[in-house]
């Protein structure tokens, strides 16, 4: 077996991963480095190790959930020294670890990553419509003829949304976004008492809003919302696909259940999946 393939059905990363993690001279056959991609392996009598952690086709791959927090950029590591999402996940136990699609530094909420390319692959093609659920903390409140043209489409810099579910929240909903979403206090501790007074009233017409997405472009919630003239304050995902985050504490990750990985792959091959499609 080409040991670029071995190294992507045992999980180790994807098989573009795969091949980077070879050529930076990490992968390890028996003990010798191994760099020339297309080498050859046996499954059955080779040792097979990355960065000196041996990997078997029997580990398979790792999918886990992540209850991002503000403050960390979606990327494996930052030449600006930022602080990343790597640091949150546990990349050492389970290298070529990757996030499956991104949030903004100062977006919350849930993140997937995985070992499984095909899975990551398919999770963010176009083509397949996962949902992705958000909590925005918005200016002003959106009004119905606002929230008709989020649900028909925007006009975007990069062409047109596709429709997207969305509603205001009320009352216990409106409530527990609030609480999810922790949105930072409006007054400066050395405002005058003018702006302070502006800046309170700014707080009380904000709104609490659900959207729902199929797509997966860059700032596209954020994007949406100002084109209907309701800029984001605040931004959390709080499900994908059939998943929830449920209460997985900020910070904090777990590994995804058979069953629920189960339920990525099915997400995948359905092409026009038109609501989310919950975990019975």
């Amino acid at each position: 077996m080409r040991l670029q393939k071995f190294l992507a059905r045992a999980g180790a990363a994807s098989r573009r991963g795969s091949e980077n993690l070879m050529t930076a001279g990490r992968v390890t056959v028996n003990g010798n480095v191994v760099t020339e991609l297309g080498s050859k392996v046996d499954p059955l009598v080779d040792e097979v190790a990355v960065d000196g952690k041996v990997v078997r086709l029997a580990d398979g791959p790792v999918t886990i959930m992540l209850h991002k927090p503000a403050g960390y950029v979606t990327t494996m590591s930052d030449p600006q020294g930022r602080p990343t999402v790597a640091e949150l996940v546990p990349v050492s136990a389970h290298p070529g670890l990757f996030p499956v699609g991104r949030l903004d530094a100062d977006t919350t909420g849930l993140l997937l990553f995985s070992t499984d390319g095909e899975l990551g692959n398919g999770l963010l093609h176009p083509r397949r419509h996962v949902v992705k659920r958000y909590l925005a903390c918005v200016e002003g409140r959106p009004s119905e003829r606002e929230l008709e043209l989020l649900r028909q489409g925007v006009e975007l810099d990069d062409g047109p949304s596709q429709p997207a579910e969305a509603s205001v929240l009320e009352g216990a909903d409106a409530r527990r976004a609030m609480r999810v979403l922790d949105v930072p206090p409006v007054v400066a501790p050395n405002a005058s008492r003018e702006r302070a007074d502006a800046l309170r009233r700014r707080a009380r017409e904000r709104a609490y809003v659900r959207i729902c997405v199929h797509e997966g472009r860059k700032r596209q919630v954020k994007r949406m919302l100002a084109a209907v003239g309701h800029p984001v304050v605040a931004l959390h995902r709080d499900s994908f696909g059939p998943l929830d985050l449920g209460d997985l504490p900020r910070g904090a990750w777990r590994a995804l259940s058979e069953r629920e990985v189960a339920a990525l792959h099915a997400a995948t091959s359905r092409a026009n999946l038109d609501e989310r499609g919950a975990l019975p």
